[in-house]
């Protein structure tokens, strides 16, 4: 069983396209792929449709239900916030334990298993931890998707030095093109990739999907 995790250099830069891609492009080659997003926020109970969770469930040809949603995204909460401030409006907290628990336990139903983050590597969780103590928990590989805005360089290379800095293997790179940017995708990639080797950098342009699959070649067995 082999357990990646989809993590960013902050938020709306396109964790869930990347992993929505990657459930099609492995279930396509008859591999056994999940995709959660235990963590939530920003989260329409009354619209679920077009949420993050819903749009991973969709991916892997599931029902936008109720009972999906919880085996899906188990903690979703309405604030659009990280998830300590979105938690506690609402008088709860996500239980750092039991979501590693949890993640554990889920990784054992699949060959692959993509567990998405929320919002980018340093996003607070609760009081004390952090996205990136979840992913170190785990002890799994990250992939790591970026944009292309300005100011992405410091952005990306610093999200990938707190990676490095607590042991998190670096499958690759993802610079999701974004709508505005300085200088064009290839650009951005070529320079994250002279400070990332030996993880490869892919560019995903707007609108033109390309195979990110060959990122997990490297994964963890």
């Amino acid at each position: 069983m082999t357990t990646v995790f989809v993590t960013s250099s902050g938020t709306g830069i396109g964790k869930t396209f990347v992993t929505a891609q990657l459930v099609a492009e492995l279930a396509a080659e008859g591999v056994r792929v999940q995709a959660l997003k235990p963590v939530a926020s920003g989260f329409d109970g009354a619209r679920p449709a077009g949420s993050d969770s819903a749009v991973l469930l969709e991916a892997q040809g599931l029902a936008v239900t109720p009972e999906n949603l919880d085996a899906v995204s188990p903690w979703r909460f309405a604030a659009p916030l990280s998830p300590d401030m979105a938690a506690a409006r609402e008088r709860r907290a996500v239980p750092f334990d039991a979501l590693v628990a949890y993640c554990r336990a889920a990784a054992e139903r699949a060959e692959v298993t993509l567990i998405e983050g929320v919002g980018g590597v340093m996003v607070p969780l609760d009081a004390r931890h952090t996205v990136l103590d979840w992913i170190a928990a785990l002890g799994a590989p990250a992939l790591l998707v970026v944009g292309s805005y300005l100011g992405t360089l410091s952005h990306g290379l610093t999200a990938a030095a707190a990676l490095r800095v607590r042991g998190v293997p670096l499958l690759g790179v993802i610079v999701s093109e974004s709508a505005e940017q300085p200088v064009p995708a290839d650009e951005t990639a070529a320079t994250l990739a002279r400070f990332v080797a030996p993880a490869r950098v892919l560019v995903l342009p707007r609108g033109k999907p390309v195979p990110l699959k060959s990122l997990l070649e490297s994964r963890s067995k």
